[in-house]
């Protein structure tokens, strides 16, 4: 057991984190379907339900004027906007619950299960919910500016390119492609710095107990030299879903043509309910279909990071064998995290207990 538990926790590359997660994925795909599917349809249903309520108010194009098209389109925007954000919200607060599963799946051998894993989200649901609001919100008001200059910069190399190629069309293409893809990196560096640090969050107060402030400060702390693998991590998901939508938005795309749709017009009134319905459930069922490959990769990169800084490998055998760290007196700090906190969910398994023996651990009398 001590072996297996070793080779599981091994420190990880970019590569062999985006593998063992499709690994873990591929032997847990249903239990892992239906941690996901919960919160996503939660939201599909209310997207569906608020978009067939704005496209009820305007049954047809003469019944309202150019302002009130503009405010519905408005109200249209701003509740998928809200959806969206309850999406995201709810979907860390369940990538937590599912984090001390896994966990318990690396110390016990537990398989991943979905009532586990929705019963340690019930048990720690104020900071879970405080905590994805934090994190969401931060991430919104943040990422825009950083995606706001990083347009500016790009559009600067264009003008740049531009002006150049009035001397040379070859070098001003080539210094056109290279600024764009150093501006483009760069964006996505200094996004990635700064999500990397929050993204161990749900994490920390489920696993080790903490509450929200205190497991931001300790996501920050932990999360040192994982952009690049947290960046690779976050490419291969939007890279798969984005191939998953391809598959579906295709077919979906010619039929719509061949009907007479006209798919890329910006007039929301001739683009019929099916399609817009259709849309919305093939965008949904991707992220069904591919969120447990972020989940699983976050609570990996979490293990792998305490296992690189804390030798969380040494620790969890220890806990797995001798039980938990037992609690210091309020006037001293440990130094370390527990393996697996038992104030966040009272644990159903009976932990190893280490049998009496007439001789020590040193084989001393």
């Amino acid at each position: 057991m001590a072996k297996i538990l070793s080779q599981n926790l091994q420190p990880l590359g970019a590569g062999d984190l985006i593998d063992r997660s499709i690994r873990l994925y591929r032997q847990n795909f249903w239990t892992l379907l239906w941690i996901a599917s919960p919160p996503i349809l939660v939201a599909t249903l209310l997207a569906l339900g608020w978009t067939a309520l704005i496209s009820s108010i305007t049954p047809n194009k003469t019944a309202y004027s150019y302002d009130d098209s503009f405010y519905l389109q408005f109200l249209s925007i701003l509740g998928n906007f809200f959806i969206w954000f309850a999406e995201c919200v709810a979907t860390l607060i369940v990538m937590g619950g599912a984090s001390r599963n896994f966990v318990r799946h690396l110390l016990w051998f537990e398989p991943l299960n979905f009532r586990e894993t929705y019963l340690n989200v019930w048990k720690r649901l104020p900071s879970l919910f405080f905590a994805s609001v934090i994190l969401v919100l931060i991430l919104a008001f943040v990422g825009v500016p950083i995606l706001y200059f990083g347009a500016t910069f790009a559009a600067l190399a264009i003008i740049l390119s531009a002006a150049l190629a009035q001397f040379s069309i070859i070098l001003g293409v080539i210094v056109g492609i290279i600024l764009s893809i150093a501006v483009l990196l760069g964006t996505l560096f200094v996004f990635f710095l700064l999500a990397s640090r929050f993204a161990y969050v749900p994490q920390i107060i489920l696993v080790e107990g903490q509450g929200v402030f205190s497991s931001i400060g300790r996501s920050f702390s932990l999360a040192s030299g994982n952009v690049k693998r947290f960046a690779a991590l976050f490419v291969f998901t939007i890279l798969a879903t984005y191939s998953a939508l391809a598959i579906l938005y295709v077919p979906l795309g010619w039929f719509a043509y061949l009907n007479g749709v006209e798919i890329f017009s910006f007039d929301g009134d001739t683009i019929p309910m099916w399609y817009i319905i259709a849309n919305q459930l093939i965008s949904q069922a991707s992220l069904i279909f591919l969120s447990p490959i972020w989940m699983l990769g976050l609570s990996l990169l979490y293990v792998d990071e305490r296992v690189r800084h804390e030798g969380y490998d040494i620790e969890l055998l220890a806990a797995r064998n001798l039980g938990e760290i037992p609690p210091l007196p309020t006037q001293y700090m440990n130094p370390l995290q527990p393996a697996l906190s038992n104030k966040t969910v009272i644990d159903k398994v009976t932990k190893p207990v280490p049998q009496k023996s007439d001789h020590s651990m040193l084989g001393l009398n």
